[in-house]
């Protein structure tokens, strides 16, 4: 007679999220996650597959709910500059206050195994893709409302606006220093004036 599962799948994929962002694909070991995740080997790859399918279903986990979280204001119909705006500040009060300096999981993952992984990197690439898209359709509106010139390339900007994004994750990481990381978001806040 078959066992039954005796844990909950997503509770047990968001601590597989957390532990993946707190310490990457390759420092993370089976050992950590069964700890972390409070359940056996055997369930984790009866439930998940193997390291890797664990971690891709972690990546998506953290799309559906931290990033979904994270780019709703953008997303919302009447986001516009204000929005994007408010996105960079929230983004660096998250990261001054976060001890573990996580920074996100979709720029840890792009540094770590984009490089050398080409499905991984697909998948990231559509993640990002998702953050300019909110940025592109905020953008949109703005311009709408006559709050930026017609001489914007809308697309290039919202490039801009996730590649910095990125960037100051990056540095967030490295110097968590609210007033440096202010500095840098208000240089590239200015191409909205």
């Amino acid at each position: 007679m078959a066992r039954h599962k005796e844990f909950d799948r997503e509770e047990a994929l968001e601590k597989a999220m957390e532990t993946f962002w707190c310490y990457g694909y390759e420092g993370t070991s089976i050992q950590v996650l069964v700890k972390n995740m409070g359940i056996n080997r055997g369930s984790l790859y009866d439930t998940f597959g193997d390291k890797r399918a664990l971690f891709q279903s972690a990546i998506a986990h953290y799309d559906q709910t931290v990033v979904k979280d994270a780019i709703a204001r953008l997303e919302a119909p009447d986001a516009s500059k204000s929005a994007i705006i408010d996105h960079f500040y929230t983004l660096i009060d998250r990261a001054v206050t976060d001890v573990q300096r996580r920074g996100c999981l979709i720029t840890n993952t792009a540094v770590e195994l984009c490089p050398h992984d080409p499905d991984t990197a697909t998948r990231i690439a559509t993640n990002l893709k998702r953050i300019e898209q909110a940025f592109y359709q905020a953008l949109v509106r703005a311009k709408e409302k006559g709050e930026l010139s017609d001489k914007h390339d809308l697309n290039a900007l919202a490039n801009f606006l996730t590649c910095t994004l990125q960037g100051l994750r990056v540095t967030s990481k490295v110097n968590p220093d609210r007033e440096v990381l202010r500095r840098i978001a208000q240089v590239a806040l200015s191409v909205l004036d």
